[in-house]
C-alpha cells in the first residue's frame, strides 16, 4: 500500500426531509473519524445553493488509514447502515495531492 497521504471527497444528496437525521448521525460519526489513528482531518460542507448537497472532505495518512476507516464499526454501523439509506445519491473520489 502506499504511504502517500490520501484525501476524499464525498459529495452526498439527502433524500428530501432527511437532513436532520443524516446530520445527527453525522456529529458522532464525524467526531469517532476524526479520533482514528491515521486521520489528517474530516470535515463536512453544506451547499448554500442547496442545503440536502453535503460535501465531506476527508484526509488519511496513507491507505492502510483509509482502509481502516472503511472497516471502522463506526463508519460501518452509522454511514453505511443508518445514512446511506437516507441519501439520493452518493459520488465518492480518492484523490492524490499533487501540489
Amino acid at each position: 500500500m502506499s504511504e502517500q497521504s490520501i484525501y476524499l471527497y464525498a459529495k452526498w444528496q439527502v433524500k428530501e426531509g432527511k437532513l436532520n437525521a443524516v446530520l445527527e448521525i453525522m456529529k458522532e460519526a464525524a467526531q469517532k473519524s476524526s479520533e482514528e489513528q491515521g486521520n489528517l482531518f474530516y470535515k463536512i460542507h453544506q451547499s448554500k445553493n442547496d442545503e440536502n448537497t453535503l460535501i465531506l472532505f476527508e484526509g488519511y495518512e496513507n491507505e492502510s488509514a483509509v482502509e481502516f476507516h472503511k472497516n471502522s464499526e463506526h463508519y460501518q454501523n452509522m454511514v453505511v447502515k443508518q445514512i446511506i439509506p437516507l441519501l439520493e445519491s452518493r459520488e465518492v473520489t480518492l484523490m492524490n495531492r499533487i501540489i
